[in-house]
């Protein structure tokens, strides 16, 4: 038997090539995110293990949410480190002065920082043997007007010795002259590094020459950096915090592990759907083939071999297939991984493909894909298979599920489908966003079960009516095409299947796509009462001066500053919660609508007042006038007094999270070393919104990190931030529709083969070559076509539902993207007669004689 397997295996090669592609596709995007991912990890933990202090102190973390910027650096005294470096034990300190997304423009105000989305970072320069870099060429920065520029920023940028650079800080913006050029030592993550002078570092950046933002500490030879830390917090109390070298880079993996888990997540999105779109196409391949082999089953019954044998035969083929498949997709991944690392290195972090990191879980990882998918997708042709009788030797039959009853799909199929209707019901009806996105989560996956699983009945009744019009317009071929598509339901369905998936997909997500774009834009028009914006595109602060610059625009009238910050707040209810808060200036009325329950804005934005949204607050047992501890970053306390309720759509109007927000006069007692976000400006009367617009255009052009936006800019801004989501969508979609696109060429291919008696027949009584490929074609169209209907009508239903959670978080607004809809149903005809041409023209090419004569 297990030679006549491998003789088997080795015979049907050819038409198993399509299905280890499938097998190679789910494999290579395992293995290259695993080895990507082990790849960044280990040249980091390289970088952080060489560059950090022996300990480092900083100031101590307030424990709030910091998700969203507020151009606040947390900062500790310089002196500390004097203090520090009297404990024993103490070789050197050094005061670190570091400052994230700062702005720094070259003589043309070009942005000199990565275009990536990576941060520009201005740091102090000191001399050390943990520095990251080193200088390769002019000398250290030494007073005011003085500065270094890392190596990588300089070529990539054209910026060299002499040239003048300026800096837009918190405090204020200043120019700096490029004395030297600095050189990664390990491995540059991709940031703009600017170098300054210590002393200016402390005044520019942060604001204040006795601040720092961490203490490096080298220990003395002899003493352990655990000893050391233990030592120095003897010495500092418990008013900062102290790591070690192995906890700092402990933490900084950990904060790099969230770019990497989307790299990750990503990658293994493709890999899932490759696995799942592929595990139709290997079921398909082995039904088709175990049908062609009925006879060949058949007399190895008959010559003694059991059941057990059989099936046994079949999952070794299987089991051959995922191998081979698996080991091409592994090298596919390296090859992929490569291809990361370059990318990588096209973005500015320079990681080297000769330290690639193949550890030992992705190989394992790979072959137990690859081995798994087919094993599992063959386990029930190979039950098939087992079910073949002596007989079947003696007769030209099929066990390809052709007449066979489809009784126990039906009840199955309505079963689960049923539980996934109420699903979906249920997430229609539920009022919490958690227990109805986790209805939608399981309505889909019941739905799409029981779509798959139910598709064969629903072959004949739609493809009746696809088909309809075939023979009035193809003649006799468009009859013979309709019906080869209706000879086996089962075989048609899982074809259908594999293209219903990512269609499903992508249909569901460019609906929520479309009602979360409409949404957004009914509620700017609704909210947004301002004539311009004045914004970063990625909410990050900026400094004083930009406010002030539009502040003194000609034509500029009423002016309202929006923060943010974060906070803690204890409710009546006993339960604390972290969120952040947005402080708005009195004007607030004058640029944006806010709908009340209770109050109004002149309460909401009193003095040591704050307003939240009423479903929030109802949540939490809170009321106008409700008095609430809250907590400010730095440790500050204060008790605000609830003074208005909201009844906004979204979160997305004042305040975020719970709609939370205060007078900017109470925000900035209690944070008053944050940065603006947002600047909203009115015209004055007399001046036209285009006028201003140019002026304010001018005045900001020294800014290159903000930009000026009305409503329609604001809703392309929302527009494009949704478009990110779906062109990921729309990448899976393409990945699907390649193996779909397999699969119907494997099926066509597999289903000529079987049919090679009756193609000669057909040419024989006169069928022209011409019409044979037509009617394949024909075939292979309404194939796609039904699975496109299915996953467009499935996809439809699962976009209503994903709306209805949305609708919880005030996205009401519900649109279907008819123009994605057609254009699936087009790419579908398209998909079907590129999947066919191959099959038909081989089908073409038989010579007649001998396929008469196949058995």
């Amino acid at each position: 038997m297990l030679k006549a397997t491998l003789r088997s295996f080795l015979a049907h090669k050819g038409r198993l090539a399509l299905s280890a592609l499938a097998v190679i596709l789910s494999v290579a995007f395992v293995a290259g995110s695993l080895i990507f991912s082990d790849t960044v990890n280990r040249t980091f933990d390289r970088l952080f293990a060489s560059t950090s202090a022996d300990v480092a102190v900083s100031p101590k973390d307030d424990g709030l949410d910091e998700s969203l910027p507020t151009g606040r650096t947390p900062t500790l005294p310089a002196r500390v480190a004097r203090q520090v470096a009297k404990v024993d034990g103490v070789a050197a300190t050094y005061v670190d002065v570091s400052v994230e997304n700062v702005t720094v423009v070259d003589g043309d105000n070009e942005p000199v920082g990565p275009t990536t989305g990576a941060p520009t970072v201005a740091v102090n320069w000191y001399k050390s043997e943990r520095s990251p870099v080193e200088l390769t060429s002019g000398h250290a920065p030494r007073g005011p007007g003085q500065a270094l520029i890392d190596a990588d920023t300089a070529d990539k940028r054209d910026v060299g010795i002499g040239d003048t650079l300026r800096v837009l800080a918190a405090p204020g913006s200043f120019e700096v002259k490029v004395v030297g050029i600095a050189t990664f030592r390990t491995t540059n993550p991709g940031a703009a590094l600017v170098f300054l002078d210590t002393r200016v570092a402390q005044t520019a950046l942060l604001g204040d020459e006795d601040a720092a933002t961490s203490i490096a500490v080298d220990a003395a030879t002899g003493v352990s950096d655990a000893e050391l830390k233990r030592r120095i917090a003897a010495e500092l109390g418990p008013a900062y915090e102290l790591k070690t070298a192995d906890e700092q880079a402990e933490s900084a993996a950990a904060e790099l592990g969230g770019f990497l888990d989307v790299v990750k997540y990503v990658m293994l999105g493709f890999a899932g759907v490759a696995v799942l779109v592929g595990v139709f196409l290997i079921v398909n391949t082995f039904s088709m083939l175990i049908a062609q082999r009925t006879r060949e089953l058949g007399l190895l019954r008959a010559l003694g071999a059991d059941r057990r044998q059989v099936r046994r035969s079949v999952l070794i083929e299987a089991v051959l297939l995922g191998v081979v498949g698996a080991t091409l997709g592994l090298g596919a991944g390296i090859g992929l991984a490569a291809a990361l690392i370059e990318l990588m290195g096209l973005l500015g972090m320079n990681l080297k493909s000769t330290e690639m990191v193949i550890g030992w879980p992705t190989p394992v990882v790979s072959y137990a894909v690859g081995v798994g998918v087919t094993f599992v997708a063959a386990y029930l042709p190979a039950r098939r298979a087992a079910r073949v009788s002596p007989m079947a030797a003696l007769a030209d039959a099929e066990i390809a599920g052709v007449g066979r009853p489809l009784r126990l799909r039906a009840v199955v199929g309505a079963v689960v489908g049923a539980a996934g209707v109420l699903a979906l019901v249920g997430c229609a009806t539920a009022d919490r966003t958690a227990t109805s996105a986790s209805l939608l989560g399981l309505g889909v996956v019941l739905t799409l079960v029981a779509t798959v699983v139910a598709g064969p009945l629903l072959v004949r009744p739609v493809i009746r009516v696809l088909g309809g019009a075939f023979p009035a317009v193809f003649g006799s071929v468009g009859r013979m095409s309709q019906r080869n598509a209706l000879r086996n339901p089962r075989r048609t369905g899982a074809t259908a299947a594999a293209l219903m998936v990512g269609l499903a997909l992508v249909g569901g997500l460019s609906v929520a796509s479309a009602s979360m774009t409409k949404s957004f834009d009914e509620q700017i028009d609704k909210t947004l009462g301002a004539d311009f914006v004045v914004q970063s595109g990625s909410w990050l602060p900026f400094p004083a001066e930009v406010t002030a610059a539009v502040r003194d625009t000609e034509g500029a009238d009423t002016v309202v500053r929006n923060r943010f910050t974060p906070l803690e707040l204890r409710m009546p209810d006993g339960r604390t919660v972290k969120s952040t808060a947005a402080g708005y200036e009195k004007d607030l009325d004058e640029v944006v609508n806010v709908t009340y329950a209770e109050g109004d804005t002149a309460r909401a934005l009193a003095a040591g007042h704050i307003a939240m949204d009423q479903d929030f607050a109802e949540d939490h047992g809170v009321r106008v006038g409700t008095v609430l501890p809250v907590r400010f970053p730095k440790g500050r306390a204060a008790e605000l007094t609830v003074g208005a309720l909201t009844d906004q759509d979204t979160a997305e109007g004042p305040g975020m999270s719970g709609g939370l927000f205060m007078g900017l006069g109470t925000l900035e007692k209690y944070v008053p070393d944050g940065q603006d976000t947002a600047v909203y400006v009115n015209a004055a009367e007399g001046t036209g919104a285009g006028t201003l617009r140019d002026r304010l255009d001018a005045a900001l052009d020294p800014y290159p990190q903000v930009q000026v936006r009305d409503q329609a800019d604001y809703k392309e801004l929302i527009r494009e931030q949704i478009a990110v989501m779906l062109y990921l969508v729309y990448a899976l979609l393409g990945l699907a529709i390649i193996i779909a696109v397999l699969g119907v060429v494997n099926t066509l291919a597999l289903s000529v083969v079987e049919r090679t008696r009756e193609i000669g027949l057909l040419r024989a009584i006169g069928l022209a070559r011409r019409q044979l490929r037509r009617m394949i074609r024909l075939e292979s169209v309404v194939i796609a076509v039904f699975g496109a209907v299915l996953g467009i009508a499935l996809g439809l239903v699962w976009g209503v539902s994903t709306q209805q959670v949305l609708a919880l978080q005030g996205l009401k607004a519900f649109a279907v993207p008819w123009s994605t809809v057609v254009a699936v149903v087009v790419g579908s005809v398209v998909v079907g007669i590129v999947a066919a041409l191959l099959p038909a023209l081989r089908a073409s090419r038989m010579n007649v004689l001998e396929a008469i004569a196949h058995e």
